[in-house]
């Protein structure tokens, strides 16, 4: 458990990663000071954690931080490296043109839906909803991922959401569902806009 002034190379590495996904903007020094703690409560809320600014197992297991990987129990360790493989095969047939920034933008979008009441609560109710995304319709999310897109799920698995909450993407130019024009657009990544409706 690492809290209020823990030090050492482990919390490095939990500054290191909140720094990455934008969650922590001071320096990496492995000391757990104010700055760190309140950047560990603003992932573990986004992350549905109980916030308490301590990093303990769920907090560093949401963080892919695993300190010794026997203690972690093989389900839930075979579960997450499935669900990043499902988001990589979605994020290269959705976003595999785009730059690394827009693909973790579409896989924070599917982490933002299984979060969400209104969609499915895991990663393969929101991939395999029907009609959800032309991907798994048009069999591109049967191909093998990229490292890009592999490396993307996992950031977007771990909570890096540049969408600021997005449950929605879209391109502009080749969109046919009209209703989704009418979505509030809150930022534009590449050749997509995302929105909240």
């Amino acid at each position: 458990v690492y809290t209020w002034v823990s030090r050492g190379d482990t919390f490095k590495k939990i500054q290191d990663k909140l720094k990455r996904w934008q969650y922590f903007s001071g320096t990496v020094d492995g000391i757990y000071g104010h700055q760190t703690m309140e950047a560990v409560k603003f992932f573990q809320k986004k992350n549905g954690l109980y916030v308490d600014g301590i990093a303990g197992q769920k907090t560093l297991e949401a963080l892919g931080i695993f300190e010794n990987e026997e203690q972690v129990p093989a389900p839930a360790v075979s579960n997450r490296e499935n669900d990043i493989w499902m988001l990589a095969c979605l994020i290269n047939g959705e976003a595999r043109g785009e730059a690394y920034a827009g693909q973790v933008a579409v896989g924070a979008v599917v982490m933002n839906r299984a979060r969400s009441a209104s969609f499915p609560n895991t990663v393969s109710g929101v991939i395999y909803q029907p009609g959800a995304f032309d991907a798994v319709k048009d069999g591109q999310f049967e191909l093998e991922p990229t490292e890009s897109c592999i490396r993307a799920a996992r950031d977007a698995f771990n909570g890096f959401d540049p969408t600021k909450g997005a449950l929605y993407y879209w391109n502009p130019k080749t969109a046919t569902n009209k209703w989704v024009l009418g979505i509030p657009v809150t930022v534009v990544i590449g050749n997509h806009n995302f929105g909240i409706r």
